[in-house]
């Protein structure tokens, strides 16, 4: 396992029509790094934004593949976590770091 900054595992805000429904039930979605694990991103998360998490969850977005000008091509795998915050806290995402 590698050491990581919480800059390097918080990587950025997904920004989606989903995510913003799930900030109404204070949670937040995060793109993060493909080795990160659930308690290195509650305390990226904790560290970075001052705020208390009570559950996180992860998923695996693999990569689809996509045609441009005839040519195919892949995207890349992403990671995400699914950060639930505390009642009461908010994270503004669109403000950055």
């Amino acid at each position: 396992m590698t050491k990581h900054s919480h800059y390097d595992i918080i990587r950025s805000p997904a920004i989606t029509e989903k995510s913003t429904m799930a900030s109404e039930q204070d949670k937040v979605v995060f793109n993060v790094a493909k080795d990160a694990t659930k308690p290195q991103i509650k305390a990226a998360v904790e560290a970075l934004f001052d705020v208390k998490v009570t559950a996180v969850n992860t998923l695996n977005r693999k990569g689809k593949l996509k045609r441009f000008r005839g040519i195919l091509g892949r995207q890349s795998d992403v990671k995400r976590a699914i950060v639930t915050l505390a009642a009461g806290q908010s994270i503004d995402v669109t403000t950055g770091l």
